[in-house]
């Protein structure tokens, strides 16, 4: 089945495919997906699918950098790595805009995925993996986010414009499969007993860096704090295009979505290319509890 969407099936030319946000409509799922231009820029792209396997990808961008107003500097280079989180009847995308003076996470929405509005840029140049939460935290917004410390932080907001209250969540762990940094792969999930976060690490080895999703259990009233986490990764790049392409042994996902007691990843691997992954949520819980017992 795998790779569901590769680089050569797009329709036009393209330098690279790093990724998709993901969001089910009645017609289906709808990917929006990060393609990097031959001239270097990043812009993304919806794909469509009646039954999230097979996608047709539309050859205009739905969201391309910005060239007037106060998001032009902040986006001259490009935008990518779309997290989508549905919310009081709104679908927030929360991406990554690169310009001449960094990176930065910014907010946009839609309500039909024919326009966006964006909304805010939320944090300093060298901070990236933005993912808002799909309800209020305590009355506000919530949204993890991964500073230049390398480790996830979790910051709140009253408007979605204005940010503060930031707190560590997860660092990185010496001697683990996530020892040299960590960042948030998706939008959280609800789950019974709390917050289904998953998340990548990276391990850097002989080869260069290693990069793998795990999962963490937040608390549900205040998920700055993490009930367990995986100390094995549940996703690790295995196939041949995981292994060789343009950034060697890489997952990288930005949608995690649950479905039928499944969490399903769709996934950028090595080879420019997006995959599907499918695991049993009881499955991801067990490893996350396992590594409780284990202290």
């Amino acid at each position: 089945m795998n790779p569901i969407i590769p680089i050569r099936s797009l329709g036009f030319q393209a330098s690279d495919i790093y990724d998709a946000g993901v969001v089910r409509t009645g017609d289906g799922v709808l990917l929006l997906v990060t393609v990097q231009s031959l001239e270097g820029h990043c812009s993304m792209y919806l794909a469509r699918s009646s039954d999230g396997r097979r996608f047709s990808m539309d050859t205009e961008p739905f969201m391309r950098r910005i060239e007037e107003g106060p998001f032009a500097e902040a986006e001259s280079l490009g935008v990518r790595d779309a997290r989508i989180t549905p919310m009081e009847g709104t679908y927030y995308i929360v991406y990554l805009v690169e310009g001449d003076t960094g990176e930065r996470v910014a907010i946009a929405r839609t309500d039909d995925f024919r326009s966006v509005e964006r909304i805010a840029l939320v944090n300093e140049p060298d901070t990236k993996n933005g993912a808002l939460f799909p309800e209020r935290i305590a009355g506000r917004y919530a949204l993890l986010e991964r500073p230049s410390t390398n480790a996830i932080w979790i910051a709140y907001s009253d408007d979605l414009v204005y940010w503060g209250n930031r707190t560590v969540v997860i660092s990185p762990r010496g001697g683990y499969w996530d020892s040299d940094r960590v960042g948030t792969a998706a939008p959280p999930i609800a789950i019974e007993g709390g917050w289904l976060l998953i998340y990548y690490g990276v391990k850097i080895t002989s080869g260069g860096p290693l990069f793998r999703l795990g999962a963490a259990i937040l608390d549900r009233r205040d998920p700055s704090q993490v009930i367990a986490r995986s100390n094995v990764p549940i996703l690790s790049p295995r196939e041949r295009y995981e292994r060789i392409g343009d950034v060697e042994n890489l997952v990288f996902s930005t949608v995690a979505c649950l479905e039928d007691g499944h969490v399903l990843v769709y996934y950028g691997a090595s080879d420019s290319c997006i995959c599907l992954g499918d695991a049993s949520l009881d499955d991801i819980v067990h490893a996350c509890l396992a590594s409780v017992k284990e202290f």
